[in-house]
Order: C-alpha cells, then sequence, then structure tokens
C-alpha cells in the first residue's frame, strides 16, 4: 500500500508547494486580482474534478484488467478512456472560453468591479490548457491502475517545478534579486493563467512520449472512442462526474452566500489561500486514496475482495494518523502560515486562519472520506460517493452555511443568525465529519465488492 502510496504523496506534496507558492505569487499582487483569483476557486475544482472523473474509470477499468492478468484489456482500456478524455477537455475547452465573462459577473460580488475582467481573462487563457489536463489526468490514472505511481510523480513533479518558474517571470515585471537581475513580463493575474496552461501542454506532450515505454503501449494514435467502451467509462465516470459537479456547485452556491456577508471580497479572497494551506493536511489522505484506489480494483480483478477491504482500512486509518499529527501545527500556526502567502492584507489573514483553524477540527475525518471514497471508486462503484455529496454538500453544507452566516433580515425565509463568514466555516468544517462518518458506513456495507465495470 505504502509503495503506491508514497509517490502520490511525494506528488501532492510538491502540489502543495505549487499551490502555497502560486497562491504566494498571487496575493503579492494587487487585491482586485487575489479577489478574481479567490473568485476561480469553484471554477477550476469544476474543471479538474471533470478530468479526474475519467481517471478515475480509467484507474477502475485497467486495475481491475490488470488484476486479472489481461493486458490487451487494460490498453484498450487506457486508450479509450484517453481518447474520450481527449474529446471531453477540447469541448469543455471551448465552452469556458466563451462563458468566462458570464461566470465572472456571476461568482464575484457586484461591488468588485475590478475583479471581473481579471477572472475573465485568467479563465479564458486557461481554458486553452484544459484538454492538455484531460490528457495527464487519464494518463495518469492509467498508470496508478498498473500500480506506476512514480512516473506520474516525475512527469508531473517537472510539471509542477516548470509552472513555478514561468510564474516566477511572468507574474512580476524585471526586477533585481540582491545584485543578479531577474528578467520578468509583468503579465499580472493573466501571467499566473499562462504558467498554468503552458506548464500543462508540456507535461502532457511527455506523458504521451513516456506512455509507449510502459504496459500502457504507444498512445499517439488513439482514433475515435468505440461505443461499447464509451458506455464502460461514462457508466463509470458519470457518478463521478455528477458528483464532481455537485461538489462544486455546493461550493459555488457556499461563496454565493459569502458575496452577502459584512466584508465578503475578504472571505472569498481567503477561500483559495485556506484550501492551498488545508492541502497540507490532506495531501498524504489524497496519495493514499490513489492507492488505496488501484489496490481495490486489483485485488478485485484476482477476486481477492477481502484483500481489498483490508488494504482500503489499512490506508484509511494511516490517512488519519498522518492528518492528526499535522493539523496541529497548522491550527497553532494558521496566522502566521496565512500571512506569509497575503502579505499585508490583514482582513484577508484574518479570514483565511479562520476557516483552516475550523477546518483543522474536522480534517481527520475527511481522510477518512478521502480513501474510503478513493477505495469505492476504484471498484467502480462511483454512485454511493456520488450520494454522500448530495446529502453533504446540498442538504447539509449549503443550508447551514446560509442559515448560520446570513442574518434574519438578508435570509429569504427569514431564518438566520447573522454569524458572518465564521458562521460559514463551521458549516463547512461539521459537514467534514458527517462525510467521514457516513463514508466509513457506506463502506462497511461492502456493497462496492460487487459492482462491474
Amino acid at each position: 500500500m505504502w509503495a503506491l502510496a508514497w509517490p502520490a504523496v511525494a506528488l501532492n506534496s510538491l502540489q502543495v508547494v505549487n499551490s502555497l507558492l502560486d497562491g504566494g505569487f498571487v496575493g503579492h499582487l494587487d487585491r482586485a486580482s487575489l479577489v478574481a483569483y479567490g473568485g476561480m476557486t469553484p471554477v477550476l475544482f469544476l474543471m479538474f474534478s471533470f478530468a479526474m472523473s475519467l481517471a478515475t474509470a480509467a484507474t477502475a477499468l485497467v486495475s481491475r484488467a490488470y488484476g486479472a492478468g489481461d493486458p490487451a484489456e487494460y490498453k484498450m482500456a487506457t486508450r479509450q478512456s484517453l481518447s474520450l478524455s481527449i474529446v471531453g477537455g477540447f469541448l469543455l475547452s471551448g465552452v469556458c472560453w466563451l462563458l468566462a465573462p458570464w461566470f465572472a459577473g456571476q461568482l464575484l460580488p457586484a461591488s468588485a468591479t475590478e475583479s471581473v475582467p481579471k477572472m475573465a481573462e485568467f479563465f479564458r487563457i486557461y481554458a486553452l490548457g484544459l484538454p492538455a489536463i484531460f490528457v495527464i489526468q487519464a494518463l495518469a490514472g492509467s498508470l496508478r491502475g498498473v500500480g506506476d505511481t512514480r512516473s506520474p510523480m516525475v512527469i508531473s513533479g517537472f510539471q509542477i517545478l516548470l509552472h513555478i518558474a514561468l510564474n516566477f517571470v511572468l507574474i512580476f515585471p524585471a526586477r533585481e534579486v540582491g545584485i543578479f537581475p531577474i528578467p520578468g513580463a509583468g503579465m499580472g493575474l493573466s501571467g499566473a493563467a499562462t504558467a498554468l496552461t503552458t506548464s500543462a501542454w508540456v507535461s502532457a506532450i511527455i506523458y504521451l512520449a513516456f506512455a509507449g515505454r510502459t504496459r500502457l503501449g504507444r498512445q499517439w494514435d488513439v482514433g475515435i472512442p468505440k461505443w461499447a467502451w464509451v458506455t464502460r467509462v461514462i457508466r463509470i465516470a458519470v457518478p463521478a462526474a455528477i458528483m464532481s459537479v455537485l461538489r462544486v456547485g455546493s461550493l459555488t452556491a457556499f461563496q454565493l452566500v459569502l458575496t452577502r456577508v459584512p466584508d465578503g471580497e475578504s472571505a472569498i479572497a481567503a477561500l483559495r489561500a485556506a484550501f492551498a494551506i488545508e492541502s497540507m493536511m490532506f495531501m498524504p489522505s489524497f496519495g493514499l486514496s490513489m492507492a488505496a484506489s488501484a489496490l481495490v480494483g486489483q485485488s478485485l480483478g484476482m477476486k481477492q475482495p477481502d484483500r481489498a477491504e483490508r488494504l482500503a482500512w489499512t490506508a484509511a486509518h494511516h490517512a488519519g494518523i498522518v492528518t492528526v499529527v499535522l493539523a496541529v501545527p497548522i491550527f497553532i500556526y494558521a496566522e502566521a502560515i496565512a500571512g506569509v502567502m497575503l502579505g499585508d492584507k490583514q482582513a484577508v489573514i484574518d479570514q483565511a486562519a479562520s476557516l483552516i483553524r475550523w477546518l483543522c477540527v474536522t480534517e481527520v475525518m475527511f481522510a477518512y472520506a478521502m480513501v474510503m471514497i478513493g477505495a469505492m471508486q476504484g471498484a467502480g462503484d462511483t454512485k454511493r460517493p456520488m450520494w454522500l455529496t448530495i446529502i453533504c454538500m446540498w442538504m447539509l453544507r449549503v443550508p447551514m452555511a446560509y442559515v448560520l452566516a446570513l442574518p434574519s433580515s438578508a435570509a429569504i425565509f427569514g431564518w438566520g443568525i447573522g454569524m458572518g463568514a465564521v458562521g460559514a466555516w463551521i458549516a463547512m468544517s461539521l459537514t467534514q465529519a458527517v462525510q467521514g462518518v457516513l463514508s466509513i458506513i457506506y463502506f462497511k456495507q461492502g456493497r462496492w465488492k460487487t459492482v462491474k465495470v
């Protein structure tokens, strides 16, 4: 389990560094750029989640065939998943390009007039990189299915380092650090989007070139998806995609609640930074979730469901222990960490630190949820995680945030406690705990063991 998990944990560690530096770079731009960047949070999550939905299907199909010892099957599963991912990536790219101004106008407070065009421009540049992001996730998911988590670590690790370097050059103008002149394009927030898109395309090309040297075989000439395989991939990917839409939709609704609280701009600006800091706590859980997903699929392919269950519980318990160890210092130093990322924007720092501390309280249950959901998805069971999202995000989190954050005068039905942003943070923390409990219950029911892929 750890043999598969440690490269994913290492990669996630790099991704955390990338998120922190990304937030730090943008955090030192003007307030309008920071608000625009925070407003992009639900959209970025949604697009990445769509890519991960197809990657989830790739891992489930490839790992099951790999566990059964059928190379022709897992090679075909890879090609078909990749083909469908390419089609999906280009379609979403076009849609996002066209709707970028509309998204910006909807997701930011009415007072953030300077931020709207900045967010729209960022979104359009980011949209150009979506096909590459879909290719990366499809091939990384397939590699995990055959037990290879080291190659994604190396390739995506290079992508992250390139992204950081491009951020450093593209965001800020030319300057001197000590006696050394540093080139700079001075593109601001658009430079951050350009760095993200460019590094994604470079990484996608490397993944395609490298795949031919692995068990997956040559992937350059994937062709048009075959209908029989499309239905197999879609059967797994659609519930995962619906779960992603529901999750991001709830985050969008959550963000709309924040637009109606006092100093909503600071609360929205704090979201991206707080989530980047939170990722330091859940990065091991995410890696262990990936390992559990691959090992559960392989074990079911071997016709060993007991082995699958045992490995999933091992991953979940280890994730819980590591999360507790990380959450304690982050809780203590939340304000200092946020201050490093956000410079002198004290109002935003206060909101970010408050959210981080509330998340720390229940992060261990989120760790269990991540691994249990990853294990069920590795078995091809994406329906139960979808229902988890409906219950926790829409039936609990959004209504709870609405009631706790808004005063009675601002609430539609007159039910409001008026705690402001902290009420929304409490709702997010409590529903995180509920998600952990329900995911454990669903997993223990064992219905994932009989799912056909």
